[in-house]
Formats: C-alpha cells, sequence, structure tokens
C-alpha cells in the first residue's frame, strides 16, 4: 500500500478536499493507498511516498524523499486523474 499526503498551506479545509478527491481516484483506478492531509511543515517531516499539493507549495517540500506531485484546481477530479495517472499508475 502507498502513502499519500495531501498538502495545503493551513493542513484544514483544502487539503482535506484534496485527500477526499485523490482517495476516490485512487479507489476508481484500483489502486491501494492510506491518504493524510496536513501543512507543509508537518508534510516536511512525514514519509511519504507521493505528496500532491499545488505549485506555490511545494517549493517547501524540496528534498523530500516522496515524489510531489503538482495539482493547482484541487476541486478539478480530471487534472486530479491525470496527475495520478502520469506519476503514481505508472509507477
Amino acid at each position: 500500500m502507498i502513502k499519500v499526503l495531501s498538502v495545503c498551506g493551513l493542513g484544514q479545509g483544502t487539503s482535506l478536499i484534496l485527500k477526499m478527491n485523490v482517495e476516490q481516484a485512487l479507489s476508481e483506478k484500483g489502486i491501494r493507498a492510506d491518504v493524510e492531509h496536513m501543512d507543509v511543515s508537518s508534510a516536511s517531516s512525514m514519509s511519504a511516498d507521493y505528496i500532491i499539493t499545488s505549485n506555490e507549495l511545494a517549493e517547501g517540500l524540496e528534498g523530500h524523499s516522496a515524489k510531489v506531485i503538482i495539482v493547482n484546481n484541487y476541486f478539478d477530479m480530471e487534472e486530479i486523474n491525470q496527475a495520478i495517472d502520469e506519476h503514481i499508475a505508472k509507477a
């Protein structure tokens, strides 16, 4: 099972929405994952396989061992599915 972090600035509402959308997309693709939502500073010290966040916040995660995946619209299921297809489903 893979570990995925959904990250927003404060680790509250936006990352929770992203978490739910990522879980839905992964489930539809048959990919088993543990998805957690949090803020950037928490994510920087967590171990994970993938981190899904916005372009602005990705800079704060440079050097993390996880693969950082950029999603700019946390509500856009098409963008989320495309990101998962490009980075996770191929792995």
